[in-house]
């Protein structure tokens, strides 16, 4: 029992810890009609920042189905199929991004916004998403905390991935001309050498007849050099002389750039694309000056920036944040990454390394707080942001000064879960004693004890090696760890029964079951046993498979039990069998591996032919 000096001091803390009030925190409201704006006001924020928290409204969750959930069960690869699944399926509605930068250890001052979200075809070409899905369940829940989506549909901002930028780009068939950029290539060619000279003397040719044109000549002289220009195919470009040379490939693209480097320092080639996709033409603009060519690339890449604006929508803020490589703070690491790579990068890979090694090209350090929470010792099944900041505060003493410049809002305050993250984390580091930035050589970096917290995508693991083992827990709340092989899934037994009842009912129906083994209930249709002592877990499937059942454990077949190894729920997560049942996802596994194994030996036997030597004409009897 607590002693009364011991419960003072308690509630001292508690009185003393900090508590900033939700209604003072001011988070700007972005929609397209101030997108414009707020795109460069956060570039600003997010250069001089420290971190930059992130936070995602969606139309769905898998947190509505149990077993779709990431559980402590699952390995790395059946963690990513899930999160996979659950980014393919819904939609970004809202998207919170809280740049800020830490002062000292206890003070932070952020710049919050919250962007409302729509996947609007706005180029009238079915992207981003011509249909996703929705869970009325999650939705009510969001209307509910006043989330407002006559706002967000009507006012929210578009997006396309980069993915789906470089498809619209070849739809719409733009012509404008774009800023040549060099790429490595092989060694030339004999065709190549005869192309490159061939293109050299008439870049030579029409060079000289424009610097004669500049120069007093005769009627009949500048008749001449007009006629050589029509000939040679000189234009005009902003007032500027240009010729454009048609090309068949990228191939003679690369072979133009490289000429045009060693060939006059006063050219700049624009690379104009076809209606397909590819290059029609490079077209060689004539400079004045030096000054004059600079000037004209930043007109040309002004004017890039602009079209493609138009086109990027709201992902324009996740290139910034990917641009400026700052730490990204997550609330669930996996979920957050997969909807951001799925909505604005490319499709997701089908293999978690592929995702691993993608995510680490535009978020170089992401900071997972439910990871980071579990490793200090500080989560107590906090299912959220809001709950998580109340546990803290009610149980340690961590004084967080918080600095939230003026910020012109207008109607409802949304998106508070990116401030409440930067929070959050800042009341972590102070808890773990951690400073979160370390100044070096005038440089701020993170600081050495959170790297081991970065780019977690397995959040039920301990460290970060498990992400590539096969070992697995059961429990949030117990470390302990086996190899997936020694688990089973079971199904079919009695509905209403608890984990407590089905194992004394197991311990009865066997002498496999008299060993050290434990039973989880995954969902109400299936539960999972696994077996401690190495071994048993097969002997048990091998019994199950096997015609010699006996005693409580054919009582149990017969009344419908069914078991199977872990692989098939691996394969289960492989194939996208997504049913709301486990005990039905496996099912049907099973019959397609059932399935897969007939037409395997259907294939085999078809393969196979009949050698009969009544067929056969043997020339010596001829």
């Amino acid at each position: 029992m607590a002693s009364l000096f011991q419960l003072l001091l308690l509630n001292q803390r508690r009185s003393l810890c900090t508590k900033v009030p939700t209604s003072k925190w001011k988070v700007k409201q972005v929609t397209t009609s101030n997108f414009n704006e707020s795109l460069e006001e956060i570039k600003i924020h997010i250069s001089s920042s420290d971190f930059i928290a992130i936070s995602m409204e969606k139309t769905g969750s898998s947190l509505v189905t149990p077993w779709h959930r990431v559980q402590p069960f699952d390995t790395a690869e059946t963690a990513y199929l899930k999160a996979s699944h659950s980014a393919q399926r819904f939609q970004l509605l809202q998207f919170a991004v809280c740049p800020f930068s830490v002062t000292d250890s206890n003070n932070l001052v952020a710049h919050p916004y919250n962007f409302l979200l729509f996947p609007r075809d706005e180029l009238k070409l079915g992207m981003p998403a011509y249909s996703f899905f929705c869970q009325t369940s999650h939705l009510t829940s969001m209307a509910c905390q006043g989330f407002d989506f006559n706002a967000s549909i009507y006012e929210g901002i578009s997006y396309l991935s980069r993915a789906q930028e470089s498809a619209a780009k070849v739809r719409l068939g733009t012509n404008s001309p774009s800023l040549g950029v060099m790429k490595s290539s092989s060694p030339p060619t004999i065709a190549d050498s005869v192309f490159v000279e061939r293109i050299r003397l008439r870049i030579k040719h029409w060079r000289n007849s424009c610097k004669k044109s500049g120069t007093k000549t005769s009627k009949d002289e500048e008749i001449i050099i007009s006629l050589r220009n029509i000939v040679l195919g000189s234009e005009l470009f902003k007032s500027r002389p240009c010729l454009t040379i048609d090309v068949c490939s990228e191939r003679q693209v690369q072979l133009i750039l490289e000429m045009l480097v060693d060939f006059s320092d006063d050219f700049l080639p624009l690379v104009i694309p076809s209606k397909g996709g590819t290059t029609q033409a490079v077209r060689i603009v004539l400079a004045n000056s030096k000054e004059d060519k600079e000037f004209m690339e930043r007109e040309v890449h002004s004017l890039e920036e602009k079209e493609s604006k138009k086109i990027r929508g709201f992902r324009e803020v996740i290139d910034l944040i990917s641009a400026s490589q700052k730490p990204v703070i997550s609330h669930n690491c996996l979920n957050d990454c997969t909807f951001i790579h799925s909505k604005f990068i490319v499709p997701l890979p089908s293999e978690v390394d592929e995702f691993e090694s993608s995510m680490h090209m535009i978020f170089p350090k992401v900071l997972d707080m439910i990871y980071l929470m579990k490793k200090s010792g500080t989560m107590r099944k906090v299912t959220n942001i809001r709950n998580a900041l109340t546990f803290l505060n009610t149980h340690f003493f961590a004084p967080v000064d918080m600095e939230i410049p003026d910020q012109v809002n207008k109607g409802k305050i949304d998106g508070l879960d990116a401030l409440r993250l930067s929070y959050l984390f800042m009341k972590l580091c102070s808890i773990l004693k951690i400073s979160p930035i370390v100044t070096r050589s005038g440089n701020r970096r993170l600081a050495p004890e959170l790297e081991d917290f970065t780019n977690v995508f397995h959040p039920c693991s301990t460290n970060i090696q498990e992400s590539c083992s096969e070992d697995v827990g059961l429990w949030n709340n117990n470390t302990r760890k086996i190899n997936s092989e020694h688990l089973v899934f079971l199904w079919g037994f009695k509905f209403g029964m608890t984990a407590g009842m089905l194992k004394s009912v197991l311990r009865a129906s066997h002498d496999i079951f008299s060993g050290e083994f434990d039973v989880r209930f995954v969902d109400k249709s299936c539960a999972i046993v696994v077996f401690w002592q190495p071994g048993l877990s097969k002997d048990f499937l091998d019994v199950m498979n096997s015609e010699e059942i006996g005693g409580g454990l054919k009582e149990l077949v017969s009344d419908g039990l069914r078991v199977t190894c872990y692989e098939t729920y691996r394969t289960m997560c492989r194939l996208g069998l997504w049913e709301m049942d486990l005990a039905e996802s496996l099912e049907r596994a099973l019959e397609s591996f059932v399935s897969d194994t007939e037409i395997n030996n259907e294939r085999k036997s078809s393969s196979e032919i009949h050698w009969c030597n009544d067929n056969v004409i043997n020339l010596d009897d001829l």
